[in-house]
């Protein structure tokens, strides 16, 4: 039991330690969105899925022997890609569907050694029922989760604070070679004692009667339902609430420990417990996506989704585990939980974004929760038809809700599009002032007056009084050539003249469409206006120098921090396309995360002079802000009116060098937030 127990382990671990150690060597490359991470997840569970199927395949058509030897030589060519280390050749170059590409990435880079360690639960499990553990077996499920909580608690506190991304590879690599080891050793001692008839192809027969199509449909529901509310409570919290960095932990550890407690034996869900917090959970989730305007402070959405995620996946695995076959068919079972599973990844990471303009998946993963607690409620007995009727009539109140949601998402807007970088929405107000304002998640992404003449005047965190304001009105007269990293409204485009060059970089083709099409800043500038589609890091490393005066670092996707264009590396690129007395603006402001004493150490190490200008926002259209100026020159920092305006970066002796090897935002969170 010990080998098996350790082997399961292991493989969890190292299972879920792979993601975020891959997803962060890919993330620069396609923009550092949220998208990147969901779709990995569907790579996950896609793999997920695969090493079920060979696990039931495999132990229902192979003997023993035979299954243990097969799986023995696929572990010894699974190492043939170590270590796990993302090559050049998989940058996107701009214009191809990154979703594709980081699939294709991914399956190359971790597929094999990904898939072995996906099958390691249902299969070492079924070699252990095959000894008659019994169902007990069962248990081993809760400490695979366990495994896999350990690995996520495990790398934002303990590895990527301290360990450099290369290393993290290696260190797994060596990991998988031990765990390849193990795993050999546990097949090859499931074995012995077995009877030479077993050995042959006829295992010892468990009780239990075959598992019918309602049990697989049962079984499917629950566990793509549980992934889908996984998935979209993820989104809305980081994406509509609040972009706290490592946010995402909470509602996927609160996942795993579901799994635990519901699989680990002892009792921990009953049906009379949690079935009345479950039915109101639902239409109190939905009710918060209609709550003031839509606007649900992160005071109460943050334990409200939390909550909720708790309660709902409590029953989603909880009636998974009461429906558990005998373990002669676990293999099965547990296919159909990583089919569902897929299914639901599918739906949120790859479908919804095509089809939905907006975050829709939530509302109908809340009225789909609603509709099979109906079906699993349902029986001949008065409390059952009664629970069914609550959930029916829980059902239809979550569906008031989400009407309204649906009705405050439009409300004001004459644009809502979506695609893999996230939701966007194009909102104009006629009340008062007349404007219209670009919105990503919770974050204002520039608005534009729609009177003259304040409809060419720099609004929000680029008016004159801000740092990047400062920085253009600062250049000497004459042409002017000025970068820009983020497009946004193209409110920048307003300091344009006649002469002037000014180069906008953006990843997401809708960005780039609504700032032409929606608003005016880029047609009614002076400048001759440029637009460059693709990460902005990855294009800029692709070009001729620029020789621009001032370089903006302007791209943020609902307050999260693009690390890879705040690196020491991305810092090498932005000054070789920098004129000999151009300045580099850094846009840092940030309600979580102390930015800028990382660009002064970032600028430190190459020998640079900084300043930053704190815009409290009080001028006309403005918003308050803060700007990062670096230069290789000292004076071009202390022109009018940046000298009028700036002062000096604090920077304590601690604070990291981030550089795209190593970087981390727990050591940079505020301290008083």
């Amino acid at each position: 039991m010990p080998v098996f127990a350790a082997t399961i382990f292991l493989s969890a671990f190292l299972l879920f330690l792979v993601q975020p150690i891959i997803a962060k060597q890919i993330l620069p490359w396609f923009g550092g969105t949220p998208a990147v991470w969901n779709t990995c997840m569907v790579f996950f569970q896609a793999l997920l899925l695969a090493g079920y199927a060979y696990s039931d395949w495999t132990t229902r058509r192979l003997s023993p022997r035979a299954q243990v030897i097969l799986h023995s030589v696929l572990l010894i060519a699974s190492l043939a890609v170590l270590p796990i280390i993302t090559g050049s050749q998989w940058k996107p170059t701009g214009d191809e569907d990154p979703g594709l590409r980081i699939l294709a990435l991914l399956a190359a880079t971790i597929g094999l050694p990904y898939f072995l360690l996906s099958s390691t639960s249902p299969l070492v499990q079924a070699w252990l029922a095959r000894r008659g553990a019994g169902a007990g077996v069962y248990r081993l499920f809760a400490l695979s989760n366990f495994g896999s909580l350990v690995a996520l608690l495990a790398y934002p506190f303990t590895i990527e604070p301290w360990i450099t991304t290369r290393l993290q590879a290696l260190g797994w690599s060596t990991g998988y070679a031990v765990y390849a080891v193990m795993c050999a050793a546990a097949g090859f001692f499931s074995l012995k004692g077995l009877g030479h008839a077993a050995q042959a192809g006829r295992p010892v027969e468990e009780h239990g009667p075959a598992p019918g199509w309602g049990a697989h449909l049962l079984w499917l529901s629950l566990a793509g339902l549980g992934t889908v509310m996984l998935l979209a409570i993820t989104n809305h919290i980081t994406q509509n609430v609040a972009s706290i960095p490592l946010l995402w932990i909470v509602p996927l550890t609160l996942y795993l420990l579901t799994f635990i407690l519901c699989f680990e034996g002892r009792g921990w869900y009953r049906r009379d417990v949690f079935v009345v917090p479950f039915l109101i959970a639902l239409p109190a989730m939905a009710w918060g996506l209609s709550a003031h305007g839509g606007v649900l402070h992160i005071r109460e959405a943050i334990p409200l989704y939390c909550a909720g995620l708790f309660v709902a996946c409590m029953f989603f695995h909880g009636e998974l585990a009461r429906a558990k076959p005998s373990p002669r068919w676990l293999t099965r079972f547990y296919l159909m939980l990583s089919l569902g599973g897929a299914l639901g990844g599918l739906f949120v990471g790859m479908v919804a974004p095509r089809i939905f303009p907006g975050y829709y998946e939530f509302p109908i993963g809340l009225i789909a929760g609603g509709l099979i607690a109906a079906i699993v409620l349902w029986s001949r007995t008065r409390l059952g038809m009664g629970l069914a009727v609550a959930a029916a009539a829980t059902t239809f109140a979550t569906g008031h809700f989400i009407e309204k949601y649906i009705e405050y998402l439009n409300e004001d807007t004459l644009l809502m599009a979506r695609n893999f970088f996230g939701t966007l929405r194009v909102q104009e107000y006629t009340s008062g002032e007349k404007q219209r304002r670009l919105v990503h998640g919770v974050i204002m992404h520039g608005k534009q007056m729609l009177d003259a003449p304040q409809s060419k005047q720099p609004s929000t965190y680029y008016t004159a009084p801000s740092g990047i304001g400062r920085a253009i009105e600062a250049l000497p007269e004459g042409k002017r050539r000025v970068g820009v990293i983020g497009l946004g409204t193209g409110t920048l485009a307003a300091y344009g003249k006649t002469g002037d060059v000014f180069r906008f970089y953006d990843i997401n083709p809708i960005v780039i469409d609504v700032a032409k099409r929606e608003f005016t800043y880029l047609s009614d500038s002076g400048a001759k206006v440029e637009t460059v589609l693709g990460d902005a890091r990855l294009q800029l490393e692709r070009e001729a120098a620029q020789k621009f005066d001032v370089l903006a670092i302007d791209a943020f996707s609902s307050d999260a921090i693009p690390v890879h264009l705040m690196t020491l590396e991305a810092m090498d690129v932005y000054l070789r396309h920098l004129a000999p007395e151009g300045v580099i603006v850094f846009h840092t402001t940030n309600r979580y995360l102390n930015l800028p004493p990382v660009v002064k150490r970032i600028a430190q190490e190459r020998g640079l002079f900084t300043s930053i200008v704190r815009d409290d926002g009080d001028a006309p259209l403005g918003a308050s802000s803060d700007w990062v100026l670096v230069s290789r020159s000292k004076a071009a920092l202390g022109r009018t009116p940046i000298k009028e305006g700036s002062i000096e970066v604090e920077m304590a002796d601690s604070t990291p060098l981030w550089t795209d090897d190593f970087n981390n935002l727990l050591r940079v969170l505020k301290k008083d937030d």
